[in-house]
């Protein structure tokens, strides 16, 4: 969507809402009326949302699943009340088989059934449409009907996943409705802002265990069946609701307060939960305090699901997890594993508060729920574990976010959305990392506890109801006394970000405001924008608010006129050229910045004496990077900078350095082949200190992030060639093939070791290719599975490329796995994986379609190239197979190749940098 200007977007919103709360009904209904027999029924895309004229107030559904035939029968009765007056409901369903003989409805106040005299079923709108003869009374009534559906296999709606037990193969039946597949369960009013009471019954094998949203208030056995009856749910909407039916085991304890939490897993696997389930058992308490709210449900349920798209789901009471973002195996899980789980953990509780109680009002708001919960899913894990320093890597999360962001096709965090298609696709960087390092960006300039109190009465406010954007913004306003809308909707309602060029005269520092591309092009939009500054060391700090193209700040601990200094005053020398200054102190303010070349000089040169933190380290080398990548600045200056990074120690900063090395060196071998090897030299060398002080092995009471750190180096050192940690990474995976239980092969340097067997896998030597095969079919722990699958696609054999992307079509592949083969195909191999992407497109689109999986088959194989012509192929490519479903993802994909061909062309240019890469790679032997 194009950018606006922020008051134009608020003024629209406020417009829209208000048309579709009081006029949707009579458009809807003229629609209706002026449509000709046989013609169509009116498109959300003519009314974005359902009309407000019948509301539901509580569901009754009564579910039969059958997981042999995956059929499954519903009873529904709903109680609603009759807003404005009509002779139509309209609702939503999808892929369901409507009774019509069993459609009713009765009023309350006069006991009258009426039934309908139509019964319309729209596939391509997913809507129900039923017609009655006359005006329906207003108030109180009850829809009743019985429907049926499939257990389908696209991991959305009600559907089936596979497991074994005892050898034998069989289904469970699970709920994925987010965003908008309730639909596909039972006909609902499937719109966030419709919430209801739900009370479930769920007929089931007496074997299986069958679980909901609340706890189980009965059961009745029925011959070889069993009807379970839930306890009434708060109000909450249709998207949260959850059912599933399997066979498991489970771990459970309760909180300080007396909430029983459990955490199901396949049967023989309960172990493999107690590390989520302590982290629930802490997290549940630590947000209950935060947000001043108690968690308003009897219990909490987090059930590990072997099909699963998502990496986890929020359902009220009842989260659904990826089986690698909830169990953590002692023996074979990693430390990264285990932070990820303890994060994703905390994101999906976090919802609980902020998305289940207090809800969005619209998909539009989708970045209050998820940007929220990744935010504060850190600030949980930090109180958690603080040894993980894991608001060091939060901004991971931010750079992630920026380069999204700084495409022409990104999107606004608050996004217009008129079709339920169009959603998926805003499940994105936009929404869960933009709009979480804007929130961090607003609780800094607030202050942790000003925003923490706004939140609490946000909470307590809104409980049960639903919110938009602006609402939050009152609240805190309101609590703050600070211009909250003001600066919030400039970063809300336009797209993109800003980078602010940094100049120092005098005692203050001269800024410039544009909107940063990666395309190198200046944007238009413009920014309110919280800006820190730390001068020569971090206890001279200043924080403003900046507006305009154009401003000026004075530094922090210096006057404005060096004349009225006097004996003892404390001032902070700048123009003495001896004082670093760094601007986005803590890089918690989400903007990049460009240093003139004096300042640069004195931070690289603060780098060098240790005198800057990991965080603000870690945000010079990824400001410098995005600079070079959109030609703003020269390759030579960031590979000058690179260098002074050759001792560093941090975990962030050297993951940052890792990624950041990754891309230099493509470009060079894209653009300058004869400087490919000794920039693998150089780049090597880069990390030698830290590879020296870890080693292989696990060293005895070492820290979580030397764990997290030993597998990431090793990886890269394999990845750039470094011919002494192949042969090792080979020598411990040949141990590993011989004794399952060395101890050379510990799980954070396995990514590694498959990494360096592949590298030497071709079409004629393919054992190393069939070995890690074996080991993935051995396995039964999903993350071990992902490791090996994340490698196999890697050889620069393309004959080995194509062969692992037919592996990923196979029956042995879950379908929510494939990302991490495509994940691993290197340079070497994007030319294959294009033709086999485009060669069996058909086949692609006819499997993952349906799902949000079909945009990282897109992204990840597209991505990759650095050419105009092989934009100008994949454009020609999709314009005959284009779909609204991946239209946006198509289009940034292209411009991110295009962005890469300019740069490729740019460093061919620049002159140097075969002499200096020669000199840095000489110098580091």
């Amino acid at each position: 969507m194009d950018s606006k200007a922020g008051h134009k977007v608020e003024a629209a919103c406020k417009v829209a809402v208000a048309v579709l709360a009081f006029g949707a009904s009579y458009v809807f209904v003229k629609k209706l009326k002026d449509r000709k027999k046989g013609e169509s029924t009116l498109s959300l895309k003519d009314t974005m949302r359902l009309p407000r004229f019948v509301e539901p107030v509580r569901y009754d559904l009564e579910l039969i699943p059958n997981l042999v035939t995956c059929k499954f029968d519903g009873k529904l009765a709903v109680r609603l009340e009759v807003l404005e007056k009509t002779n139509h409901i309209v609702l939503n369903a999808a892929d369901l088989n409507i009774f019509e003989k069993s459609v009713s409805l009765r009023t309350t106040a006069s006991r009258q059934v009426l039934w309908p005299t139509n019964i319309e079923l729209v596939k391509e709108d997913e809507l129900l449409i039923l017609t009655f003869e006359e005006t329906l009374p207003l108030g109180d009534a009850l829809l009743s009907m019985d429907f049926q559906g499939t257990l389908n296999d696209q991991m959305k709606g009600f559907y089936r996943s596979t497991y074994e037990a005892s050898g034998v193969k069989k289904n469970m039946a699970v709920t994925q409705f987010e965003p908008a597949d309730a639909r596909r369960c039972f006909p609902c009013w499937d719109e966030p802002a419709y919430k209801a009471i739900f009370k479930l019954t769920v007929h089931v094998p007496l074997d299986r265990v069958v679980l909901s949203n609340m706890p189980v208030s009965s059961e009745e056995v029925m011959g070889r069946k069993k009807a379970v009856y839930f306890e009434e749910s708060p109000k909450m909407s249709t998207y949260l609701v959850a059912v599933v039916v399997g066979e498991f085991d489970f771990v459970e304890d309760t909180t300080e307060d007396g909430k029983l939490v459990r955490v199901y897993t396949d049967v023989g696997k309960k172990d493999q939960g107690k590390f989520a389930l302590q982290v629930a058992l802490k997290t549940l308490p630590f947000y209950t305090k935060y947000f001043g709210t108690a968690y308003p449900l009897p219990k909490l349920d987090m059930v590990a699901i072997p099909d699963f798209a998502a990496g986890a789901m929020e359902n009220y009471g009842l989260v659904t997890y990826r089986e690698a973002a909830l169990l953590i195996d002692e023996t074979h899980s990693t430390a990264a594993n285990k932070q990820r789980v303890a994060i994703v953990v905390a994101h999906e509780l976090a919802h609980q508060w902020f998305g289940n109680l207090v809800t969005m009002e619209w998909w539009t708001h989708l970045w209050l729920n998820e940007g929220f919960a990744t935010w504060v899913s850190y600030l949980a894990v930090d109180h958690l574990f603080p040894e993980w320093r894991v608001w060091t890597q939060f901004v991971d999360q931010t750079v992630e976010a920026f380069r999204l962001d700084g495409l022409v096709e990104s999107h606004p965090i608050e996004v217009e959305v008129g079709h339920v298609r169009e959603i998926d696709e805003i499940f994105d960087a936009i929404s869960y990392k933009k709009g979480a390092s804007i929130i961090r960006m607003l609780q800094t300039y607030l202050t942790p506890d000003v925003f923490q109190k706004g939140l609490d009465q946000y909470i307590k406010k809104f409980a049960y109801n639903n919110a938009a954007t602006e609402d939050l913004w009152g609240v805190l306003s309101d609590v703050s006394g600070e211009p909250v809308r003001e600066l919030m909707n400039s970063w809300t309602s336009q797209k993109g970000f800003p980078v602010l060029t940094a100049k120092v005269n005098g005692n203050s520092v001269e800024l410039g405001q544009s909107q940063f591309l990666s395309s190198g092009v200046a944007g238009k939009g413009e920014w309110v924008v919280p800006v820190t500054v730390a001068v020569g060391s971090y206890d001279v700090q200043s924080s403003y608010l900046v507006r305009g193209k154009v401003s000026t700040v004075q530094l922090p601990g210096a006057r404005p006129d060096a004349s009225s200094v006097t004996d003892g005053d404390d001032v902070t020398a700048v123009n003495e050229g001896t004082n670093w200054v760094k601007l986005n102190v803590g890089q918690a303010g989400f903007y990049r910045v460009q240093y003139d070349d004096e300042l640069a000089k004195r931070l690289r040169s603060a780098i060098a004496n240790s005198s800057i933190e990991a965080t603000d380290r870690f945000g010079i080398l990824e400001d410098s990077y995005a600079l070079c990548a959109a030609c703003k600045q020269p390759l030579l200056d960031l590979l000058s900078l690179m260098e002074v990074f050759k001792n560093e120690s941090d975990y962030t900063v050297l993951s940052c350095l890792i990624d950041v090395s990754y891309r230099v060196y493509q470009v060079i071998n894209d653009a300058l082949p004869s400087a490919a090897s000794d920039t693998k030299v150089f780049i090597s060398s880069l990390f030698q200190t830290s590879a020296r002080r870890l080693g292989w092995d696990p060293i005895p009471g070492e820290g979580h992030l030397d764990a997290m750190l030993r597998g990431e180096l090793m990886s890269a050192l394999v990845s750039f060639g470094h011919e002494e940690s192949i042969a090792e990474a080979k020598r411990r995976f040949s141990a590993y093939l011989s004794d399952r239980k060395t101890s050379l092969f510990p799980p954070d340097i396995r990514v590694a070791a498959y990494k360096a067997v592949m590298q030497s896998v071709k079409s004629s030597e393919r054992s190393g290719y069939d070995d890690l095969l074996n080991l993935y079919r051995e396995s039964d722990l999903s993350q071990e599975k992902n490791r090996i699958l994340g490698t196999i696609a890697s050889s620069p054999d393309p004959v080995m490329v194509r062969e692992a992307l037919d592996f990923l079509l196979s029956s042995e592949v879950r379908t929510q796995d494939t990302i991490w083969i495509l994940s691993g195909i290197g340079g070497e191999g994007r030319e294959a994986s294009w033709d086999w992407l485009s060669a069996n497109w058909e086949v692609i689109w006819g499997r993952y379609g349906d799902t949000s999986l079909i945009t990282r088959f897109i992204s990840k194989i597209i991505s990759q190239f650095s050419s105009y012509e092989k934009a100008d192929e994949i454009k020609a490519f999709f314009v005959t197979n284009s779909h609204p479903a991946i239209d946006r993802t198509v289009s940034q994909s292209i411009e991110r190749v295009r962005i890469i061909a300019q740069w490729v062309n740019y460093v061919r240019e620049e002159g140097g940098i075969v002499e200096l890469v020669k000199k840095l790679a000489a110098d580091s032997n």
